[in-house]
């Protein structure tokens, strides 16, 4: 087992939201982060990640890459090495500096050979990785990149040893999500290797288990007296009404937040209370039907109202129209509301209406076909082809009718009486 001596804790001050709406000047300026790490945003627009530290006495820097293919986690991994190698009494400029000659040194000296892991791992990427979406492609090819190319990407594929993968691995145990990570990525190269009978042999097999990751930690749902003061919580914050009127359509369709914040006017028939959903952008590649309560037709069309939009993105950001609103502002959101539950996340809503409709009622197929889940079984999946319409659309409206009837019951609670009304007003007030 890996040796994970954590780190002293540092406390980082930048958020997503933050760094993405940095915008250029007219001389290059700093965003810090902490502990040395900043963030240099040029007059060109360019955003560059770099460590600021003191060596022998000396101010030094060293750069990290630029964002946002180096994203916040994975700098601040790269931050905690640097910091890790300045108290082993190493200068991390040099060691960049060795790392990228090493590496210039070894494409000279070797012409690139077809068989070699790197080549063979862009052509994995290629063959393997066309179903999914580009962001996940652009990660596999980042980690590649930075953490494995530079130790075994210009190793025959067949020589490469579990002690190769060792030395990959080991330096990222302070992450142990991106340890294992990057270990499965190179267990599923060599195993696509294996299968086209080019090697015999896979060298991060035996390191499977090596490093202890966390527990994955599922999101919480909401009781029903939760989600009462959860929906009368969302009208007090004062957010924009865009925002809040995102977070509901996520309560009444059950959809997944990136489902619903990239929702585009085209695909709604408010008419009809039908929003499709193209399949393009649904987890499972296939198109999903939302039959819209009542309560979303008319959030949606006080929408339109409010924003003059009928066209383009339904919840368009504050700074630039042409784009939606930021996954990470629907998070924000959620982590400042005042309700009586801490952590509890926008993906959460999905299982607290799939937990509502089944305590009522609502069978299992229904609930699945409103979570767009795919069947496991391939015997099923080939047989049942079932929509459930008028089951979904009634589900639905079930679930919106609850949401307020919920909201109203929290408000009478509330000390002040005249609280009750305003939970459950369809106009943006705050309550």
């Amino acid at each position: 087992m890996i040796d994970r001596s954590p780190m002293r804790h540092q406390n980082y001050a930048l958020t997503p939201i933050q760094i993405t709406n940095a915008l250029p000047r007219t001389r290059p300026y700093k965003l810090t982060d902490g502990a040395g790490l900043h963030l240099v945003v040029s007059p060109g627009g360019t955003k560059s990640w770099r460590y600021q530290y003191r060596y022998a006495g000396v101010r030094c820097d060293v750069g990290i890459g630029t964002f946002p293919e180096i994203g916040i986690a994975d700098a601040r991994d790269q931050h905690q090495r640097y910091r890790s190698m300045l108290e082993r009494g190493l200068d991390p400029a040099v060691a960049r500096r060795q790392q990228v000659s090493e590496r210039r040194d070894l494409s000279s000296m070797f012409r690139r050979r077809a068989d070699d892991f790197e080549a063979f791992s862009k052509r994995w990427v290629e063959e393997r990785m066309t179903t999914r979406s580009a962001t996940y492609r652009a990660q596999i090819s980042s980690r590649l990149e930075r953490f494995v190319w530079p130790l075994i990407g210009t190793k025959p594929l067949g020589s490469a040893r579990p002690v190769d993968v060792l030395r990959v691995i080991e330096p990222l145990t302070l992450a142990p999500n991106t340890a294992e990570g990057v270990r499965v990525i190179v267990q599923q190269i060599y195993n696509y290797a294996i299968q086209k009978l080019i090697v015999e042999v896979n060298p991060a097999l035996p390191l499977r288990g090596m490093v202890q990751v966390p527990p994955a930690k599922h999101y919480r749902y909401l009781r029903e007296s939760e989600l009462g003061a959860f929906w009368c919580a969302i009208e007090k914050q004062g957010a924009r009404f865009v925002t809040i009127a995102a977070a509901k359509l996520l309560a009444y369709s059950m959809c997944r937040k990136s489902e619903v914040l990239r929702a585009q006017w085209a695909e709604f028939d408010l008419e009809r209370a039908v929003w499709e959903i193209p399949a393009v952008r649904m987890k499972m590649k296939r198109p999903h039907r939302v039959y819209l309560p009542r309560q979303a037709v008319e959030l949606l069309q006080l929408l339109q109202e409010v924003t003059g939009m009928a066209e383009g993105y339904v919840f368009p950001s504050l700074c630039r129209r042409s784009v939606p609103i930021a996954d990470v502002t629907l998070n924000h959101l959620f982590k400042r509301l005042d309700f009586g539950v801490d952590d509890f996340a926008p993906h959460g809503l999905r299982a607290t209406g799939a937990t509502l409709l089944r305590e009522h009622g609502f069978s299992r197929d229904v609930v699945e076909l409103l979570l767009a889940h795919k069947e496991r079984n391939p015997t099923a999946a080939a047989y049942h082809h079932h929509e459930l319409t008028d089951e979904r659309r009634r589900a639905l409206q079930y679930l919106a009718d609850q949401i307020h009837h919920l909201a109203e019951v929290h408000g009478r609670q509330l000390p002040s009486a005249g609280s009750s009304v305003a939970c459950t007003q369809r106009e943006p007030a705050n309550c």
